[in-house]
């Protein structure tokens, strides 16, 4: 680029308020803040996120955050090139807070406005932080989604395969509740499962005999419950083992589908750079291990964008709308905010419905 391009990015899809300044310039990205506010504490009660909750939160906590981001950059809304938000998928109420307070900021300045499908975010993600080229093969694996995407460029995007119910993430989280432990699931699933042994219970690999792409994850926690009930039954309840053992057996289960979902996406694929991974499930140790061998086997290169730009980040959505100033897609502010989107319009709509709705 000949000049510097910096854009202001605003995520509210699900239950993190945030926003981020990104700039770019000869010199490649650079973050110059990256704000956002959980609502861990407000959702604790209730097992899981409360839609109507969230959006109130968002709304209360938008204008502070992104305050915060342009304090932390050094810069004011006069020095911005454009701004981006997520406009879906997501619950829609966080969403439409988000994009209309990025209309409002865009029409007081003047400003270019992006509207950006948060799954895109996510998949140009590896771009910002390791700088691959196109085409790569991008696995989303998180709480709400998870998908085989082959990147073509900044709005080219080709699905192979995807979760026809629970995303992995949504199933980690309902294995931890199932068990006692406490949310998200993800990281105290992986903590019981360091301690426990992985073949002491036999579960399924869901569609391991079904062609292509496609995965099911809630099977899995089915039989999950099946083998606590089971336990409960024969002993009148289960202990500290038998919980670290169904919690490694239930992680070897989810590892291993996508590590052979990944083989075959990749053979899909055909020539790509890499493969990358975004969400939170790519922060499970084990998950990634597997994934690595994968690469290995295949001699693709592996790249994981940092835990911090894996999750849900503003930082992503700014740079989704610098990709698409430099491809020279030109910005609109006449998008809808969108609680279903799909990256790939040409494929077949998935089943099933997690925290961000149905699966794109």
């Amino acid at each position: 680029m000949a000049r510097n391009l910096t854009l202001l990015g605003i995520e509210s899809s699900c239950d993190d308020t945030a926003a981020a300044v990104v700039r770019h310039g000869p010199g490649g990205p650079v973050i110059l803040s990256s704000e956002a506010v959980g609502q861990t504490s407000l959702h604790a009660d209730f097992g899981g996120v409360v839609p109507e909750i969230a959006a109130r939160a968002h709304a209360e906590r938008l204008d502070v955050v992104v305050e915060a981001a342009l304090v932390t950059a050094g810069v004011t809304l006069d020095d911005l090139d454009g701004i981006a938000v997520t406009a879906g998928p997501g619950l829609i109420g966080g969403v439409l807070s988000g994009v209309m307070l990025a209309r409002g900021l865009a029409a007081a300045r003047g400003l270019p406005l992006f509207g950006v499908n948060h799954l895109a975010g996510h998949a140009l993600t590896p771009r910002l932080t390791d700088g691959i080229s196109f085409p790569y093969l991008m696995l989303l694996v998180s709480g709400g989604h998870c998908q085989f995407l082959l990147v073509e460029g900044a709005d080219r995007f080709r699905r192979l395969g995807g979760t026809i119910d629970d995303a992995p993430g949504e199933a980690f989280d309902k294995t931890a509740k199932l068990l006692g432990l406490a949310q998200p699931g993800g990281p105290a699933v992986e903590v019981e499962a360091e301690m426990g042994d992985p073949k002491r219970f036999a579960f399924p690999r869901p569609l391991l005999d079904r062609e292509g792409c496609d995965m099911s994850f809630s099977g899995l926690k089915t039989a999950l419950l099946r083998a606590r009930d089971t336990l409960v039954a024969e002993k009148g309840g289960i202990t500290l083992q038998d919980r670290r053992d169904l919690c490694a057996s239930f992680q070897a289960a989810v590892s291993e589908v996508l590590a052979i979902k990944t083989e075959r996406a990749l053979a899909l694929a055909g020539e790509v750079t890499a493969l990358a991974v975004a969400g939170g499930v790519a922060a499970n140790r084990t998950v990634r291990a597997m994934l690595e061998t994968v690469c290995n086997r295949a001699a693709v290169p592996f790249v994981a964008p940092p835990l911090r730009l894996c999750t849900d980040n503003a930082a992503m959505i700014a740079w989704a709308g610098i990709e698409r100033l430099h491809a020279g897609i030109a910005p609109s502010a006449d998008f809808v905010a969108r609680p279903r989107w799909p990256l790939d319009d040409t494929a077949p709509a998935l089943l099933g419905s997690g925290k961000k709705g149905a699966k794109a």
